[in-house]
């Protein structure tokens, strides 16, 4: 007996087919009086969302047109998405509530909610700088203040806790100094660093075998930067450096022969595209394009004035396929990079520059990194200050 595979336009074809039995029916009213006014228009997390529309008959009829649209390769992906019938479901569903939805960053459901978000957004025209599906980073005028302050004030801005002049200080050693004190913190910088550290065993049938398990070793790495308190995570990665050796120890807080470098260098365009095939990481790089993108409209040259809003989606980078790094131990001339090159871009080298230029050459990014101190309680600076501990133990797979 011959084997079938499965065929997703003949899928598409049936699924189409039971759409079109559905609008002889009368329309179900997707509308405010079902989920209560103005609640479908308010924006919600993209799960509780998504569990409105599948409660809707129209509404989750199109839902599952759409995600059979969004199907295969690029493509055959495109040619659907032109299609009439995957025109009408988008219509449908840009008056649901999951075009307006947002997801909180480490939400319980935060990976499914991302997927739930791109099944609308991903239908949508690909710009080169997508909305964040994040809910928007609220700050307070006292975070902003100090922003401006350090943006119009060089001096401030390359601020240190090196205050009492005579006394040796290394910000670095102090930064770890506070983190070793903190359980979670210890705890977690000792997982990230066992596991970016560890050899893969070789074999010898893999010719191009990664130095280590790097998929362990970025998921490790968002652990950290996800559990471990800002104000104890914050100066490991932005302690300002009085020299090169100082500066070289930084570049390696996040063991990036593992977490950044692989063999051989991909173009820039191919790694965003690596990770706008991964919900969780084209999230987190809408949120970096988003709030650390550069502005003449503001006195800092940031988003709203925000600083601490451009390091918070910065971070957010690091443990995906787009881990950001300082480029180099220069203590003095901070750039970060990714680890791509535009060298083979041919006829998208602009596109290519731009993008790698978002990190190279912005200056909201560095100077945010240079202000951090400005952020951080003044005990947090003090490496004696242990933080309260109340997260229970938890292992890394």
């Amino acid at each position: 007996m011959p084997q079938t595979h499965f065929n997703p336009l003949l899928a598409f074809e049936s699924l189409l087919s039971v759409s079109s039995s559905l609008s002889l029916l009368p329309d179900v009213c997707v509308c405010d009086s079902e989920l209560g006014s103005p609640g479908w228009r308010e924006p919600l997390d993209c799960v509780r969302a998504s569990e409105l529309c599948n409660q809707n008959g129209q509404c989750s009829s199109r839902y599952r047109i759409m995600r059979q649209c969004l199907s295969g390769g690029d493509k055959e992906r495109s040619a659907m998405l032109a299609s009439k019938e995957c025109q009408g479901a988008l219509e449908v569903l840009q008056d649901s509530p999951l075009y307006d939805c947002r997801c909180k960053r480490g939400m319980k459901k935060e990976l499914q909610c991302l997927q739930n978000y791109w099944s609308i957004h991903m239908g949508l025209t690909e710009e080169f700088y997508e909305t964040s599906p994040y809910e928007p980073i609220h700050f307070s005028e006292e975070f902003r203040h100090a922003s401006i302050i350090s943006g119009t004030n060089s001096s401030l801005a390359k601020a240190s806790p090196c205050s009492e002049a005579g006394k040796p200080c290394n910000p670095c050693l102090d930064a770890a100094k506070a983190c070793n004190l903190n359980e979670t913190c210890k705890r977690l910088r000792s997982a990230y660093n066992a596991i970016c550290s560890k050899a893969t065993p070789p074999q010898p049938s893999l010719a191009n075998q990664e130095p280590c398990s790097r998929k362990r070793c970025q998921k490790a790495l968002r652990q950290f930067f996800e559990r471990v308190p800002w104000e104890l995570s914050y100066p490991l990665l932005f302690c300002s450096c009085p020299d090169q050796a100082c500066a070289e120890r930084r570049r390696r807080t996040i063991v990036p022969s593992c977490s950044h470098q692989e063999r051989h260098k991909p173009g820039c365009l191919e790694l965003r595209r690596t990770c706008r095939s991964d919900a969780l990481c084209r999230s987190r790089l809408a949120d970096f394009h988003m709030n650390c993108q550069m502005t003449s409209h503001t006195v800092t040259g940031c988003p709203h004035d925000n600083f601490h809003g451009c390091l918070m989606s910065y971070v957010g980078l690091i443990g995906s396929d787009v881990t950001p790094n300082y480029s180099d131990s220069s203590p003095s001339n901070i750039t970060m990079s990714l680890w791509c090159s535009c060298r083979a871009a041919g006829a998208q080298e602009r596109e290519c520059d731009a993008f790698h230029h978002d990190f190279t050459h912005n200056t909201c990014l560095s100077e945010s990194s240079l202000s951090v101190y400005l952020y951080i309680p003044t005990h947090s600076l003090n490496w004696n200050y242990i933080e309260p501990e109340q997260e229970p133990n938890k292992t890394i797979r």
